[in-house]
């Protein structure tokens, strides 16, 4: 491919959401992301308490998700168990995740749908854990039954969910494309485990929430979104 038709690729990919992103920043710089803000600093204070001698178990009473717990207590602790880091992975990876990713989404979705397709990613993952276990490891879909006890935390299923509806959203097809093939190859050749299931079931929601999106809007044209940061909702 030539570097002019790779230019106007790109720009057919990424410009929509790049100039709507770039607009905001510029225009309202760290006041576009609120609430991206808000989660990285929860995020970071959550890590913190939770390596403290003091802090571990509460954390972990708050905001520590795993299949064997009673469901009601698990979809209690779901919404934290979101900006709760993971254990065994760098926190400064989850930290930046949410910052490229939510403020994205914060500024191309608006605040509200930001935060309530991060939760469905999220609980999508819960959900799928207590199904994969039911299913046995005989299931292509199946988990072991020691995953059950496996502490599930982390901003990972939300960060994946928030980037395939914010691509199809703004029409970066090939982008999403990418997303979620990377999600099925994790699964197929690196983590085929409870995260990496996880992973697939947020696709999975979020590409449901895609398409009950479209079906709302088949009538409207298939031109890429007006940037509607803050907390509208995307047209």
């Amino acid at each position: 491919m030539s570097e002019p038709a790779l230019r106007r690729a790109v720009r057919a990919e990424w410009g929509p959401l790049l100039r709507c992103v770039r607009a905001a920043l510029a225009e309202r710089k760290l006041r576009a992301i609120p609430l991206t803000l808000a989660s990285v600093a929860l995020t970071l204070v959550l890590q913190f308490v939770q390596n403290q001698p003091w802090g571990y178990q509460p954390v972990q009473d708050l905001g520590a998700v795993y299949a064997e717990a009673p469901l009601w207590l698990a979809l209690l602790r779901t919404p934290l168990s979101l900006f709760v880091p993971a254990l065994d992975l760098p926190v400064w990876g989850a930290l930046a995740q949410v910052l490229v990713v939510f403020g994205v989404a914060e500024i191309a979705l608006g605040r509200r749908w930001t935060l309530a397709l991060a939760y469905t990613a999220t609980l999508a993952g819960t959900l799928y854990a207590r199904l994969g276990i039911a299913l046995g490891p005989g299931h292509p879909l199946g988990l072991p039954p020691g995953e059950a006890l496996v502490v599930d935390t982390g901003p990972s299923a939300a960060v994946v969910g928030l980037a395939v509806f914010v691509c199809w959203r703004y029409r970066a097809r090939v982008t999403c494309a990418a997303v979620v093939a990377a999600m099925v190859g994790e699964v197929l050749f690196i983590k085929n485990n409870l995260a990496g299931k996880e992973h697939i079931a947020a696709v999975a929601a979020m590409l449901l929430v895609c398409a009950g999106w479209e079906l709302v809007h088949r009538r409207r044209a298939a031109a890429p979104a007006p940037c509607v940061s803050g907390s509208e909702h995307p047209r």
